[in-house]
């Protein structure tokens, strides 16, 4: 093993929303690239039922690969329809689905407009796609397929509430805007599509468990054999009990954090010097509408879990950003009856929302065949497989 903290993330890869790209500061962007502004923007966009049906598609496509109803701006403008997580293939088979997407709108009412001067609406589209900007469109599965959207922004703040524009097209086709009062309540009855930054897309979530994997395979002649294999912690279920943010800002992004020393089989206090403790982490995106509903997971937390360990570190952060800080934890084990403390570093960011953190005992989880607790305002089982 290393000589140092190994981190290891289950589920967990690196990637980007729809390309690598350099977030430009804030400082640099045209007046009207903020999220009020870009609603205003557009609301002023002659948006027809395809425009409307490709967010419908990209918000799906990012939900599926379970991140939120989400629509980047990189994805808009670079791959039309795509959601976040989507692979290159499935990029470029949705960009082919649109004769005119939405960001051909975009373009031609940059053409049009002052903020335009010394830039083109290229360099301008391009600008705009490396920015964390997105377009958020909770209760998206409620739609009916025709209605146009109320468009807003997150004010911040933690505010509930906003203004936003609503588009609707009389029975004469002629479009009207109308400025109108923006709450949960309406987002959950009408399309509202919401601006605000995208801080998830970067990290691939934990998908739901659609199937139960198998310890043991059929061979010859109708005989079963049994591979034998590490006993492993699996996290088997996560459901929020509440959200942790205004509803501007989208889903609750948890991060599930948990030291051990994995595999531990030390004899001697000697042995005890070649054993490193490890973080599994891994994030769990909770849309609103899935607040009070246990989710099913197949989520390894400890890889080899042997009867030398006493106790694991545990740790659940809702993401919120900041600068980045450890809490400094000892998981523990035992050699020939006597204890015996690895510390761990359990990195987190100064803004989180703590939900959960301490130790658990190693007799906690083999209890019963599957575990049900409560950690905060979130409950989770396990199993010890």
């Amino acid at each position: 093993m290393k000589n140092s903290l190994c981190c290891c993330a289950a589920a967990l890869s690196v990637l980007t929303a729809c390309m690598e790209r350099e977030t430009p500061s804030r400082q640099t962007l045209p007046s009207d690239f903020t999220p009020p502004g870009l609603a205003k923007m557009f609301s002023n966009l002659p948006l027809e039922a395809t425009h409307l049906q490709e967010v419908y598609n990209a918000v799906g496509h990012s939900s599926g690969n379970g991140y939120d109803e989400e629509y980047t701006l990189g994805c808009l403008i670079d791959s039309p329809g795509a959601g976040v997580g989507d692979s290159p293939a499935s990029k470029a088979e949705s960009a082919k689905a649109y004769a005119s997407p939405l960001r051909d709108l975009l373009r031609d009412y940059l053409a049009s407009q002052p903020v335009t001067r010394g830039s083109s609406p290229d360099d301008l589209l391009r600008l705009l796609s490396k920015t964390d900007f997105q377009l958020y469109w909770p209760y998206s599965d409620h739609w009916d397929g025709k209605t146009f959207p109320v468009i807003t922004f997150d004010p911040g703040s933690g505010s509930e509430t906003n203004y936003g524009y609503r588009i609707s097209i009389g029975a004469d086709g002629q479009r009207k805007v109308d400025s109108v009062f923006v709450d949960e309540a309406l987002a959950a009855e009408v399309p509202v599509w919401v601006f605000n930054s995208n801080s998830d897309a970067q990290f691939s979530p934990l998908r739901p468990a659609t199937h139960q994997s198998s310890v043991s395979e059929d061979y010859g002649r109708g005989g079963t054999v049994t591979f034998a294999r590490p006993r492993r912690l699996l996290l088997k279920s996560f459901k929020m009990n509440r959200n942790f943010d205004s509803w501007f800002g989208g889903a609750s992004e948890f991060w599930v954090k948990c030291g051990s020393v994995d595999g531990f089989n030390a004899t001697t206090d000697a042995e005890l010097k070649l054993f490193y403790p490890s973080v599994t982490d891994f994030m769990i995106v909770v849309k609103r509408r899935d607040v009070g509903v246990e989710l099913p997971y197949e989520a390894i937390l400890v890889g080899d879990f042997t009867p030398q360990l006493e106790k694991l570190v545990f740790m659940i952060t809702e993401d919120d950003g900041g600068t980045r800080t450890n809490w400094k934890c000892n998981a523990v084990v035992k050699i020939q009856s006597k204890t015996y403390g690895f510390e761990v570093d359990m990195p987190y960011n100064e803004k989180d929302d703590i939900v959960w953190r301490g130790q658990l005992s190693a007799r906690y989880f083999e209890e019963e065949d599957t575990v049900h607790g409560r950690f905060g305002d979130v409950e989770i089982s396990f199993e010890l497989e």
